[in-house]
Parts: structure tokens; C-alpha cells; sequence
């Protein structure tokens, strides 16, 4: 019986989490399954030049704590802005596959990279995904990994605002990522005691933002820290930090502050809980694959590895609901999310 030979890429942004996933895999396969594998390097540009590396046991060894990919990544996108017959990307793709007379690719990354992988899987290819990004936001999954590293050092920023908000007794807003979804922005928030959280999910209301941060002083509640995810509306000519700011500081005359976390939060070595998952998803993919689970995203349903139909994750996104039991707790606790 011929050994299987899979590739792995990372692809996408980077987020802690993704060294500790190419263990995963790669070890497991090894180690349990006696497979031959292969890293492909920047993401889908390394499918695309065949440009990659075999990765042994000792490769993957020493990495678990490490920030950042091996493999590094890119945001090649094979797909798109392509007609049919116009774009000779997909064809180098399933070229070099052959070529290379792989069983099977992992693919590392979150929503464009589970819709890429979607698209491979259709035209022949054995793909099973596996879902990172530190916004939370890839459907069919609880979490995936990158989030709990974000969150933890989202928190810590927050954390140490409270300080120098006290001191100045004056309002501190910080800006978290998360273009489409807020749920950095809702778990640092409440982790690091905001009492105000805008989320893109939820429309704020700009004198009903500034009613809480005035009745706030009003109450001899000396400072107030302001949570903002990324991609709340807001004009383009400035953050949504700065812009929330000069909101409050125009409509309320109290002195404001914005820090901008940023890139921040995408560095450095994950946390335990990230190591984990990662982990535990790089192992169940290279199991999917030696059971011939192909076209699936490796997920995490009440703390149990399923698989998931990459075609049903295709263009859709996990929002952050307006009801979400943690958002209902934060209002009965008093925390404003803009809007009322």
C-alpha cells in the first residue's frame, strides 16, 4: 500500500497558533499515520511556483511556542478577479498537486482561504481545511485558534488604560481589530471591565454614547474606558478610534484619549489555550485525512472535533448576535454597547 503524501499551507493573515497547528498535522501524520509531508511556502503562492520543503519530525520540533508560520503566508488569492480561461493560477495549482503526487493538501487559514480551499476541492483536489484567524468570525466552528491570544493581550492593553484613565479622570478609547465582527472586542471588553463596547454588529447611537459617558461623570464615576472594534461605522478619513474620540470629546467637552492596538494583536507566542486547539485541529486533519475526509473544515462544536462541509462554509460569516447570552449579562451589568 503506497504512504500518503500531503502538503500544508498557511495562508492569510498570521495569528498565534498557526507553528502549533503545522505540528499538529505534520507530526501526526508521521508519527501515527507513516505519511510523507511537504510545506508549501507563503500560502497559496507556494501551490502556485511549487515552491515548498519536506518537513521531518525534527522541523516541527521546538516551534509549539513559536509566534508567526514556518511557512510564512500570503493573501494570494487564486481565484480572484479571474474569468474562466483568463487565469492560469488554478491550473499551476492542480498542476504541481499532480506533479507532485500529493493525496492530500491542509489548508490553514480563515474565511477566504476556507473559500479558496472550497474551490480547489470541487475541481479535483483532496482539501481539508482547518480554521484560524484571531476575529472569531469563520462559520461552523465554536472558535478558532488565534482568538484566545488576540483576546488575552487586547485585555492586557485594556487593563493598563484603566490606570492612566483614573489618574487624568478622563475617557480612554481603544480600538480593537475586527473589520466585520466584534468579538475581540466583546470578550477583552468585558475581560477588561469596558463600560462602553461598540461592535459592528450593533448600531451605535451617537447621543445615546455620549448621554452614557456624561451620566457616568454625573455619577462620580471618574474615568470610562470605551471599546471599539475596527469596523464600526465611521467616516474613511480617520480610525474608528480616533473618530469615537472626537465624537465624544465635541459632543461632551471631557477630555478623551484613543490608542490604536493594531498588529499588536496578531503577534508574538499564543497562549495555552491557543496551543491547544491548534494543536488538537492539526491532529484530527491529518486523522480526516488518513479516513479519506476530504473537502471538510475541521471545527469545534461544544468542545467536541467535527468535521464541517467546506461548501456550506463558503461566503458565510459568524457574526456576533445581538443577543449573545455575554452581551445580554454585560447590560444587566450596566455596560453600554452605544445604542440605548
Amino acid at each position: 500500500m503506497k504512504l500518503k503524501k500531503i502538503g500544508i499551507l498557511t495562508a492569510g493573515g498570521d495569528c498565534p497558533g498557526l507553528n502549533a497547528a503545522i505540528r499538529g498535522v505534520g507530526k501526526t501524520a508521521i508519527v501515527n499515520y507513516g505519511m510523507e509531508v511537504i510545506g508549501f511556502n507563503a500560502g497559496f503562492s507556494g501551490l502556485i511556483e511549487k515552491d515548498y520543503i519536506k518537513l521531518k519530525e525534527h522541523n516541527l520540533s521546538g516551534i509549539l511556542t513559536l509566534g508567526g508560520t514556518i511557512l510564512g503566508t500570503s493573501r494570494e488569492k487564486p481565484y480572484k478577479g479571474s474569468k474562466k480561461g483568463e487565469n492560469e493560477k488554478p491550473e499551476l495549482i492542480k498542476q504541481h498537486y499532480h506533479e507532485l503526487e500529493l493525496d492530500a493538501i491542509v489548508c490553514i487559514g480563515g474565511n477566504g482561504t476556507m473559500k479558496t480551499a472550497e474551490r480547489l476541492h470541487r475541481e479535483g483536489l483532496n482539501v481539508v481545511g482547518i480554521p484560524k484567524t484571531i476575529d472569531n468570525d469563520v462559520w461552523g466552528t465554536d472558535v478558532t485558534f488565534g482568538f484566545d491570544s488576540a483576546v488575552m493581550i487586547a485585555t492586557e492593553a485594556i487593563d493598563r488604560l484603566h490606570t492612566t484613565a483614573n489618574a487624568h479622570q478622563r475617557v480612554m478609547v481603544i480600538e480593537l481589530m475586527g473589520h466585520h465582527t466584534g468579538w475581540i472586542a466583546l470578550y477583552a471588553g468585558m475581560a477588561g471591565g469596558g463600560d462602553i463596547i461598540l461592535l459592528p454588529e450593533i448600531e451605535y447611537n451617537a447621543k445615546a454614547l455620549c448621554r452614557c459617558i456624561e451620566h457616568r461623570f454625573e455619577s462620580k464615576k471618574p474615568y470610562s474606558i470605551v471599546v471599539v472594534a475596527e469596523g464600526i461605522k465611521h467616516p474613511d478619513s480617520i480610525s474608528a478610534g480616533r473618530h469615537i474620540a472626537q465624537l465624544i470629546h465635541d459632543h461632551t467637552d471631557i477630555e478623551t484619549r484613543e490608542t490604536v492596538l493594531g498588529y499588536v494583536q496578531r503577534g508574538g507566542s499564543p497562549s495555552p489555550m491557543d496551543r491547544i486547539l491548534a494543536t488538537r485541529y492539526g491532529a484530527f486533519a491529518a486523522q480526516c485525512i488518513a479516513e479519506c475526509r476530504f473537502g471538510t473544515m475541521v471545527a469545534v462544536k461544544n468542545n467536541d472535533l467535527i468535521t464541517v462541509p467546506l461548501a456550506e462554509i463558503s461566503d458565510r460569516v459568524k457574526y456576533v448576535d445581538a443577543e449573545h447570552p455575554l452581551i445580554v449579562k454585560a447590560r444587566q451589568m450596566g455596560v453600554s454597547f452605544g445604542d440605548r
